[in-house]
């Protein structure tokens, strides 16, 4: 036998770190406490509910969840009841023994099942520890007898008069089953959870709990291995026999295992008592540097003063001097009182000088030395940043790099990162990010801990560059800093809209999607049937389609996405007054030189068509078309652009400009005024086949990473 004193650890919750009381069993196959496992689903929706607060976090003082476990349960909070209309609603659970994002199923908490034989363990445990406390009777009058036996029927424990009394011979209740003094009561028959009324019959082997015969008929279990209970009994207890037995028999190697693990932990003693030493040397020698550096400086500053404070000194008794009958005035005064005009002569010309001399420093009066030391100030801002980034570096760690095809700046920035050897080799990260500023001599990173390997960051400047760096930490160990990677923000905030799906919207040329974020042209029959009754030149027409929002003041920006096959795009903006006469006026040519009425080119190419009713720029092809100007038609080459793999559109009704932009640098493409009098939309014409999809915003859910896949 197992002394029951031995498998303590086996017996504590990963939750509250205490005994178990009434343990479940999670799908993961971990035991953890009723009440721990009520307290974990309400702490995750109490932070769900306060925006993943800290605080609610933290609101049962009973549950001691690791740090690392946090940022699961916030993850958890933001992705709430997986729920949709197709499926039913289903609950998460932050299992504290694996760390994995266990689904509870559509019952939850209710839906687990008690686990009887480690309760049964942990009651024999608490009698050992406790043995010399007695069980006292349920039902003797005041004071209680001290219980001699206990019956698992009526969950209660009875001293030997008692249980006479409530269990006469000859009755149903005589029947009842009973054992010694216990306060671990189990039922005869276990029930399934999800039919109450059934009992467990049958064993899943797919999802390694029991089931009753309604799971396995219409149930969650219907197309499931299931195995009759007693099989599975008798397998599982040979397999488990069988593993008790081998690692008993391997009793001497596991001796010889925890002798080798104890010397180990000696040589860590040793060797973290080592590396303290020497780091305790290292920052004595930066010690010893400092000392010596503010001694020199203070030693530099206590000479200037005496420099100083002695000038100052000679200079405050020459002005004593020139005090009545003090000094230089004194003495001359003396000088004035000689009466023989040769000895007055010889004494009193030098004097004069000296008395001139003293006058005209009386009139300009400068201190002989500066009362300041602005000279002597310390600038230690740089050796601050070396010195907060003091750390232990190893060359084990792989240095961290930014994916600048995943990033992306829109509404908020999105960064994100990779190491190129490791999976999840760093238990945290740390990001910094700094605004580019060519005046500010000195830069401030502003510093985040990231758990995950992408981060979204809001509050950015409009169009402005900012630099991120980020560096990976296992513990206090840290890796070198990344490349640092310069973005730039859009130049105006991002203007949010749908496409519309009643305005001018043709449903037999253009498709929307559900969400209506893309709109694709369909080049089906009716442009071919079209096509047909076409003689000459290539007369064609343009499906427009506006956003479901018009702006009236304010500069904005949005970005949208042109497929790569897509033929025909022309994107802009409209006022609200043309909107009719731009879908009434649907011709248009695809060829600029065709004119209808004469049947001939007019060589109008060249020329800016400003009767247009909106504003546009011409994309297919994979090419961007910048619209003719007189600068550009001295190099038409150079209108001809790559087309960029995202583009914007920057709108400022204040200044009645439009401003084409590469949304991936935010470099502007092509800038023109344009007439901003009433609302102006967002507007969009595609001819054969051609897609657009508008840029979605960044989101906090865009940074969560799931370790399980």
């Amino acid at each position: 036998k197992v002394a029951i004193k031995g498998i303590e650890r086996e017996l504590i919750c990963p939750a509250c770190k205490e005994l178990f009381t009434h343990p479940l069993i999670i799908p993961c196959q971990h035991n953890v406490c009723h009440k721990c496992v009520k307290e974990i689903l309400f702490a995750c929706e109490d932070s769900f509910a306060d925006g993943g607060s800290e605080s609610s976090n933290q609101s049962s003082p009973r549950i001691r969840i690791a740090a690392s476990s946090m940022d699961r349960i916030d993850r958890i909070n933001r992705a709430g009841m997986k729920r949709n209309s197709l499926t039913p609603r289903s609950t998460l659970f932050p299992c504290p023994s694996c760390q994995r994002d266990i689904d509870l199923g559509e019952r939850g908490i209710n839906g687990l099942f008690r686990n009887f034989t480690l309760e049964t363990i942990v009651e024999r445990y608490r009698q050992a520890a406790r043995a010399a406390i007695a069980i006292m009777c349920d039902f003797c009058k005041p004071p209680p007898q001290e219980s001699t036996k206990s019956c698992m029927d009526c969950s209660a424990s009875y001293c030997n008069e008692c249980f006479k009394i409530h269990h006469p011979w000859g009755t149903v209740k005589a029947q009842h089953e009973y054992v010694g003094p216990t306060t671990n009561f189990r039922p005869k028959i276990l029930m399934c959870p999800e039919h109450e009324m059934e009992r467990v019959n049958m064993y899943c082997e797919i999802c390694r709990r029991p089931v009753c015969h309604l799971c396995k008929l219409g149930g969650s279990h219907a197309n499931h291995r299931v195995t009759t209970m007693s099989t599975a009994y008798k397998t599982l207890k040979e397999k488990l026999s069988k593993d008790i037995q081998y690692l008993i028999s391997k009793e001497s190697q596991v001796k010889t295992h925890i002798t080798q693990l104890d010397l180990l932990m000696k040589e860590t003693e040793c060797n973290s008592e080592r590396a303290k030493q020497e780091a305790s040397q290292s920052f004595e020698k930066l010690y010893c540097v400092l000392e010596e550096k503010k001694s020199a400086a203070l030693r530099a500053i206590e000479t200037s003063k005496n420099i100083r404070l002695e000038k100052l000194q000679t200079q405050m008794e020459e002005y004593q001097g020139l005090l009545e009958n003090n000094g230089l005035v004194g003495y001359a005064q003396e000088v004035l009182k000689e009466t023989d005009p040769s000895c007055f002569v010889q004494t009193a010309k030098q004097l004069h000088v000296r008395i001139q001399k003293a006058t005209e420093s009386l009139k300009s009066f400068r201190p002989a030395a500066e009362t300041t030391f602005e000279d002597f100030v310390v600038d230690t801002a740089k050796q601050e940043d070396i010195l907060g980034d003091l750390s232990f570096h190893s060359n084990g760690l792989e240095i961290p790099v930014i994916n600048e095809e995943q990033s992306r700046m829109y509404n908020k920035a999105l960064i994100s990162w990779e190491c190129p050897g490791k999976t999840d080799s760093d238990d945290i990260y740390v990001l910094e990010y700094h605004k580019l500023n060519k005046e500010e001599e000195s830069v401030t990173w502003q510093k985040i801990e990231v758990c995950g390997k992408s981060k979204v960051l809001s509050d950015l400047d409009d169009d402005s560059s900012y630099a991120f760096r980020v560096r990976g930490y296992k513990g206090s160990i840290c890796s070198p800093w990344s490349r640092e990677v310069i973005m730039r923000t859009p130049p105006a905030p991002v203007f949010s809209f749908l496409f519309d799906d009643k305005c001018g919207y043709n449903n037999e040329h253009l498709q929307l999607n559900p969400r209506r974020t893309s709109v694709e042209s369909r080049a089906g029959f009716p442009l071919l049937l079209g096509s047909e009754r076409l003689q000459v030149g290539c007369f064609t027409t343009l499906d427009y389609i506006i956003g479901d929002t018009g702006i009236a003041k304010g500069k904005h920006f949005w970005a949208f996405n042109v497929e790569a096959y897509s033929y025909l795009v022309k994107v802009g903006v409209v006022p609200s007054s043309k909107i009719q006469k731009l879908f009434h006026n649907t011709p248009d040519v695809i060829s600029p030189r065709y004119e209808q009425d004469s049947g001939h080119d007019s060589g109008s190419e060249d020329a800016f068509d400003s009767s247009q009713p909106c504003t546009l720029v011409t994309l297919g092809m994979n090419k961007f078309f910048i619209p003719a100007t007189p600068a550009a038609l001295k190099d038409p080459a150079s209108r001809i652009l790559p087309l960029p793999s995202c583009l914007g559109i920057c709108l400022d009704c204040d200044r009645g400009r439009v401003g084409f932009y590469d949304a991936g640098c935010m470099k502007c493409l092509y800038e023109c005024e344009v007439d901003c009098s009433g609302l102006m939309y967002p507007v969009f014409a595609l001819m054969g086949g051609a897609a657009v999809r508008l840029e979605e915003a960044v989101t906090a859910n865009d940074r969560e990473y799931h370790d399980d896949v």
